[in-house]
């Protein structure tokens, strides 16, 4: 359960700099509540994690997930430049998450 926690809690966290992206610079009313709200409840969620998770395992894959998936969202849908050297950057800190959570089995 703590994992799905971090899972959902990353996603809050990409939902969130998309909110401030699109906020443009929390000029826009429902954009910059939504940044609030979802930024809010990404951080709830992760601390209810701590309860299982230690807290730099926690932190390091919540803050991860929100990363990459805000890279994504940034090559997606807003158009931002996909170089060889980005991607390759994204798939060590994937590499990096997934280790730390096969680490944490142990």
């Amino acid at each position: 359960m703590a994992w799905t926690l971090i899972l959902v809690s990353g996603a809050l966290e990409v939902a969130f700099s998309t909110s401030v992206q699109l906020s443009q610079g929390f000029t826009r009313l429902l954009p910059a509540v939504s940044a609030l709200l979802f930024g809010g409840l990404s951080v709830y969620l992760m601390s209810l994690s701590l309860t299982v998770i230690p807290i730099g395992t926690a932190y390091a894959v919540w803050g991860g997930i929100g990363a990459v998936g805000t890279v994504l969202v940034g090559l997606l849908a807003f158009g931002e430049a996909a170089s060889p050297l980005r991607l390759a950057c994204i798939g060590l800190i994937v590499l990096g998450i997934a280790g730390l959570q096969l680490g944490e089995s142990r």
